[in-house]
């Protein structure tokens, strides 16, 4: 069994975890001999309150997480607190020793700049950050345009809706085209804006 890991923390973006958690708990759940599972990590394993008040229990702490074979870092608000605590940029980096494939939504990616694991690759953010992402890591490449970007074994995606498309190229990743076909028409996502 491999583990998607999904990472928690004050004031991460709603949508941010729980767009890409809907798809891939969705796959797991609804397809389990594709052998993956989906879990939410915190720093402590204690609740976290996201940018709009939703409060959200994970089930693991940094500590009790088992092996992660991918890591989802959210956006929101709380990532900037995270741009300076270099526990947090340490913890980062040894994630990127140890997970094979690292993905982020929206701001996440700027944790990402800020820890060094962006140098010199194509990337993408929130369009009202992407200043910030090209500051924080001048030698990387900006993709404003992209909804998400895959670079191999670091996926970054554009602001928070746009980590349902990421997600659902993870799981062309990491199963099949059709498999995500399945994913996509089993959470009814077929985005025709109304307006």
């Amino acid at each position: 069994m491999k583990t998607i890991g999904i990472l928690l923390f004050d004031g991460f973006e709603e949508l941010d975890a729980v767009g890409p958690w809907e798809v891939l708990s969705f796959w797991a759940r609804r397809f389990p001999d594709d052998g993956w599972r989906v879990t939410a990590l915190s720093r402590d394993g204690t609740p976290v309150r996201a940018a709009k008040g939703l409060v959200v229990h994970p089930e693991y702490s940094y500590e009790t997480s088992p092996p992660l074979d991918v890591l989802i870092y959210p956006g929101g608000r709380g990532t900037r607190a995270h741009l300076d605590d270099e526990g947090q940029l340490d913890w980062v980096r040894r994630q990127r020793a140890q997970v094979p494939l690292m993905a982020s939504v929206c701001t996440g990616s700027l944790v990402y700049a800020r820890a060094g694991l962006l140098a010199g690759r194509p990337a993408t953010t929130h369009w009202g950050s992407l200043d910030l992402l090209r500051e924080l890591d001048p030698t990387l490449t900006a993709r404003p345009d992209d909804r998400f970007v895959d670079d191999g074994d670091m996926v970054t995606s554009a602001g928070v809706s746009a980590g349902i498309d990421m997600a659902l190229h993870l799981v062309v990743r990491l199963q099949d085209v059709e498999r995500a076909r399945q994913v996509r028409r089993g959470i009814q996502y077929d985005p025709r804006p109304p307006i």
